[in-house]
């Protein structure tokens, strides 16, 4: 089973542009998960996917693998789908650019997914953190994840779900971590999906695939880590990483 990864970057972030270029630990946030991402040793190759010359120029200066974009797209698994169309890869686990504590322990529980499912049913798998900091849970750049009884994910939200109506029940809350691994006809059939409402409304493209049928296993982890999209996120990133 080969497996690749592959980070999209785009540079105008409409929470924070240009965030990937920010500085952090004396390297930008994009070298810093590109490195993360191929020091895990998980992967046969890992590629940077962007629209910018600026976030080429930085990859390609550190020797790194980086792939611009032929066209303008609405999401990540977009970008990476038309660059891995030609790549010879059974599994391709999707990155965020802005994940620089991206570590193996996590992506080893999310690679594992496939390696325990004989029949091949699932499409996609993914990573979740419980959070009980209830300003986290309210926070709409925060997507939360609820699960079935096999840890299959029922839904995704920028609202706190479930919703705590009954103070009494001891409600558990996940954070979904910006990490996915695709069987790779799953994403290249993404590409051919419309968007409907749902993911339209929420601006959480995974729902997508809930909305089609697709089957996303869920993987807990313990590691928290931070991912950055707003420059408070950078600098918490900047204490984490003294």
């Amino acid at each position: 089973m080969k497996i690749i990864a592959m980070i999209p970057a785009r540079y105008a972030a409409s929470r924070f542009p240009a965030k990937l270029m920010q500085d952090l630990g004396g390297k930008t946030v994009i070298t810093r998960t590109y490195e993360a991402t191929v020091a895990t040793q998980l992967f046969s190759e890992v590629y940077v996917v962007t629209d910018s010359n600026i976030i080429f120029d930085e990859i390609t200066s550190i020797g790194g693998k980086v792939i611009m974009s032929q066209k303008e797209h609405e999401s990540g698994s977009d970008r990476i789908a038309e660059a891995v169309a030609n790549v010879d890869c059974d599994i391709v686990v999707n990155v965020q650019g802005d994940e620089p504590f991206t570590e193996r322990e996590s992506l080893e529980k999310v690679l594992s997914v496939f390696k325990d499912d004989i029949d091949k049913e699932i499409d996609l798998a993914s990573l979740m953190v419980q959070i009980e900091d209830w300003d986290e849970i309210n926070n709409p750049n925060t997507v939360k994840v609820i699960v079935d009884q096999k840890s299959f994910a029922l839904y995704f939200s920028r609202s706190p779900i479930p919703f705590p109506r009954d103070k009494a029940v001891a409600s558990k809350y996940y954070k979904h971590k910006g990490i996915y691994a695709f069987r790779k006809q799953a994403l290249l059939d993404f590409t051919t999906l419309p968007m409907q409402f749902l993911e339209a409304t929420e601006k959480i493209e995974c729902i997508r695939y809930l909305e089609y049928g697709k089957k996303i296993k869920m993987v807990e982890t313990n590691v928290q880590g931070v991912e950055i999209d707003t420059p408070e996120d950078l600098e918490r990133a900047k204490k984490l990483w003294k």
